[in-house]
């Protein structure tokens, strides 16, 4: 007899979330709480709500940050400055199992918004500060944006060319960020499940991107040296590149040992006597003949189209991929045949998006809801606070709420 296994429901199912966020840190990190089945409510200005909604408006007339962050929320706008408004924040959050804020440094203290005090009044409740350089230390009141971080962490150090340090093309700050809540969340509540307390959590970006630094942050510390920047190039690892090919492609591969090697010079670049080669057997001496290598494996690739090249390697088991551009990897093939993209509703329509990258075999699949409209959950969410029909239009009267 066969037996089914159950269809699991997803694993935040009937927590809930209030959160009072902004940008990229705090809305990334609910949305992953979003996906994996909590009600997330989004708190924001009555004037323009969370900033990100302008950042700009690639995604169909919607802001491209705003679609990526914010999807599965329910949108209060509120005017915290208002002791009404106040007060609405803060009977959600006495129901509420998290709260997330990442409001200017001291902001969320002076509405009684902070961690500890909320969590010092509710111990059941999981309570998070993000903020960009933690609540104390001589950094903690400086404006802290994504690029400002990613040059106080090093990260720009380590990125670019020998000539020309850059910052990383994503807000790798706010991601690192972002996801450390993500994961403090999580491990509050599990210990929320077997000792009845949440508690406060803290996460900083410049703490998560320090923690990110992990290899270029002990080689410098341990070695003495910091790694160069390289470009594409690994700064102790040759051959590893990104090399041009005949109809204008660009393909990076990866010998990651001695063994490769000897592949890459056999079946690859056409030199099987390089394979035994003192000047080229060994990783360290590929690396003191860079400029060699470097030239022998741009030669061979050069003659090939970028398809012919990728199979080459494949097909002796070179590490490999294409330098791809953003519109390829919205048509990438792999993630066509994973059937990864799912439609998610918008005030502007259906926009694609991606399934996040967490999949539990045998539950629901993630719960991708609509980006709101500033605002459009807040009769909604007052109602369920108790709040009559004539107690909401008073709100939105005198401005108190959208």
């Amino acid at each position: 007899m066969i037996h089914r296994m159950q269809s699991q429901p997803l694993p935040l199912e009937g927590i809930t979330v209030v959160a009072v966020e902004q940008a990229v840190a705090a809305p990334f990190a609910t949305r992953q709480l979003a996906d994996l089945g909590a009600r997330v409510i989004k708190v924001e200005r009555i004037d323009g709500g969370d900033f990100a909604r302008g950042y700009d408006s690639a995604a169909s007339g919607l802001a491209s940050h705003f679609v990526w962050c914010n999807r599965g929320k329910q949108s209060l706008a509120v005017d915290l400055k208002d002791p009404r408004g106040l007060d609405v924040v803060r009977r959600l959050v006495a129901d509420a199992d998290v709260f997330v804020q990442n409001l200017a440094q001291g902001a969320a203290a002076r509405l009684g918004l902070d961690a500890a005090t909320l969590c010092a009044g509710q111990p059941r409740l999981v309570a998070v500060d993000i903020s960009g350089y933690g609540p104390s230390g001589p950094y903690a009141g400086k404006r802290a944006y994504d690029m400002l971080v990613q040059c106080e962490a090093g990260l720009v150090s380590v990125t670019g060319t020998p000539e020309q340090p850059v910052k990383a093309g994503i807000p790798a700050a706010d991601i690192a960020a972002a996801m450390y809540a993500f994961s403090g969340v999580l491990a509050a509540l599990v210990r929320r499940s077997t000792t009845g307390r949440g508690g406060p959590v803290e996460v900083s970006m410049l703490d998560a991107l320090a923690e990110w630094m992990g290899h270029p942050l002990h080689h410098a510390m341990h070695g003495g040296t910091p790694p160069e920047r390289t470009g594409l190039a690994h700064s102790v690892i040759v051959p590893y590149d990104v090399y041009s090919t005949a109809d204008g492609g660009r393909v990076l591969l990866s010998v990651q040992n001695d063994r490769e090697w000897r592949r890459l010079a056999q079946q690859v670049l056409g030199t099987p006597e390089l394979a035994d080669d003192p000047g080229y057997a060994t990783n360290p001496a590929r690396v003191a003949n860079r400029e060699r290598v470097d030239t022998l494996v741009a030669k061979a690739l050069g003659a090939l189209g970028a398809d012919e090249a990728v199979g080459r390697l494949d097909a002796a088991g070179i590490a490999c991929a294409r330098l791809r551009d953003v519109r390829e990897v919205a048509e990438h093939p792999q993630l066509a045949a994973r059937n990864r993209w799912r439609d998610v509703d918008s005030p502007a329509g259906p926009l694609r998006a991606l399934l996040p990258p967490i999949t539990l075999p045998g539950g629901e699949e993630a719960r991708m809801g609509a980006v709101p409209r500033l605002g459009e959950h807040t009769g909604v969410v007052l109602r369920g606070l108790g709040l009559t029909e004539s107690d909401v239009a008073a709100l939105r009267r005198d401005g108190v709420v959208r």
